[in-house]
């Protein structure tokens, strides 16, 4: 028997009804939130989505501020090479970015295809480490001293990097401000560090170090070199030294660009390294260094001046030192024992200050010579009968026996002196005696006359 038409239709429009239902008893949603992802450049990015009960509908991935549709289910649709989905059966849906650009950087939407349509948002944010801008940077830096200098390092990088500078010593930066004031500082931030009337002391090496808190910051070596006129500064501009020894001379030089150094006498005679001589330059810092020149075993001819010369391309300077004489160990034992011997001299009865003559080495001698003048003068002088030129004669060979004999006293007490010197005991008792015999022997030679 065959059914009525219209019983098709109900049959039709009860199938269409029921899975209207259906489809609205299980639409699609979204399991969780799109995390948002922070990724340095140059690595790679993924974005998740979260689908349940997604059914016969399909999942997409937009760019959403430039519209750019990415992937429409399993297909990619943009051109980028970078860019492809994965995923993991119906729920699990994978957006990814290889090779992570700035022009990444951006909203990325995943859609389903219901009505009307469902998404949600994640944020790509593209960190960049810094770096600097070459162009905008400076390089090594040459000024003379007490001039104004400006040195520059800027950096680029996202986050925007934060500049600072510190010295590559260690020590301190100097601040000076335009009303006078002035400042030290260990780190300065800034992109631009200035140098007013920079000094000497303000040459050398600066780091210029540029972070944002992505790895790897980055620093940049800056050199100021400061050129001013050669200095020499002498500590000791006389120098004693005994013969046979061994002497060092020392100069100073404070000089940029560096000095060319060397030492002459006063001849103009250069001093070169030798087995006389040694030669040094050392160099205590960028701008300063110690001149020193050694001299062996001293001789006569080495007493004397010399210069010590510095000479660059801002000009020439030079210092003296005179080397002199003093007395060795064995000319101050010698020195010390004829101090003794005036004291000796002071300390008798029979002379004094009045009667010396001259170095102690000879006022003995003088002593002599006056004693026997005037004895001669006297004997002369009292003899008037014709036997003057015989008188004459016996006197002179008297003298010549007195003195020999005198000569032989002298021996005697610079022995005891000696002894007294070594010992240093009783002193001024043994002088009395020495004096005493001496007092003795001379009114004996007297009385043979």
């Amino acid at each position: 028997m065959q059914q009525p038409w219209w019983l098709y239709l109900l049959a039709v429009f009860w199938i269409r009804l029921d899975s209207k239902l259906v489809g609205q008893a299980f639409q699609p949603e979204f399991a969780e939130p799109i995390s948002n992802l922070t990724v340095p450049i140059g690595r790679d990015a993924i974005f998740r989505c979260l689908v349940q009960n997604l059914g016969g509908y399909r999942v997409g991935w937009v760019k959403a501020d430039t519209k750019a549709i990415q992937a429409i289910h399993v297909h990619v649709i943009t051109n980028n090479h970078r860019v492809s989905v994965s995923h993991n059966g119906q729920t699990i849906w994978n957006l990814h970015i290889k090779n992570v650009q700035e022009e990444d950087r951006g909203r990325y939407m995943c859609q389903i295809n219901t009505d009307p349509m469902k998404s949600q948002m994640g944020y790509l944010d593209v960190v960049i480490p810094p770096d600097f801008i070459s162009e905008e940077t400076s390089g090594d830096v040459m000024v003379h001293e007490g001039e104004t200098v400006r040195v520059s390092c800027r950096a680029r990088g996202q986050p925007e990097p934060r500049v600072m500078w510190r010295r590559e010593d260690g020590s301190d930066i100097i601040i000076r401000y335009t009303n006078g004031t002035k400042t030290k500082v260990s780190i300065y931030e800034d992109a631009v560090l200035t140098f007013n009337k920079i000094s000497r002391s303000e040459m050398g090496a600066y780091l210029c170090i540029a972070s944002n808190g992505i790895p790897p910051s980055v620093s940049k070596r800056i050199v100021i070199k400061v050129h001013f006129h050669p200095v020499i500064q002498v500590p000791n501009q006389l120098v004693g030294a005994p013969l046979g020894t061994d002497v060092t001379l020392e100069c100073y030089v404070e000089s940029s660009p560096k000095s060319i150094v060397y030492w002459v006498r006063d001849s103009n005679e250069m001093v070169i390294s030798s087995e006389k001589y040694e030669v040094l330059n050392t160099m205590l810092s960028p701008f300063e260094s110690r001149m020193t020149l050694t001299i062996r075993r001293l001789e006569k001819i080495d007493f004397g001046g010399y210069r010590c010369i510095a000479k660059n391309s801002l000009g020439e300077v030079d210092s003296n030192i005179r080397m002199y004489e003093i007395p060795g160990r064995g000319r101050m034992k010698s020195l010390s024992t004829e101090q003794s011997k005036e004291d000796y001299k002071y300390s008798t009865p029979l002379e004094g200050p009045d009667n010396q003559f001259g170095s102690a080495d000879t006022s003995d001698d003088e002593d002599e010579k006056e004693t026997l003048t005037d004895f001669v003068n006297k004997t002369l002088i009292t003899d008037s009968s014709g036997t003057a030129n015989k008188t004459l004669q016996l006197t002179r060979s008297n003298a010549i026996s007195k003195l020999n004999v005198s000569n032989k006293v002298k021996k005697i007490t610079n022995k005891f002196d000696i002894e007294n010197q070594n010992n240093n005991a009783c002193r001024n008792c043994n002088v009395r005696i020495i004096f005493i015999l001496s007092f003795i022997l001379k009114n004996v030679i007297y009385l043979q006359y």
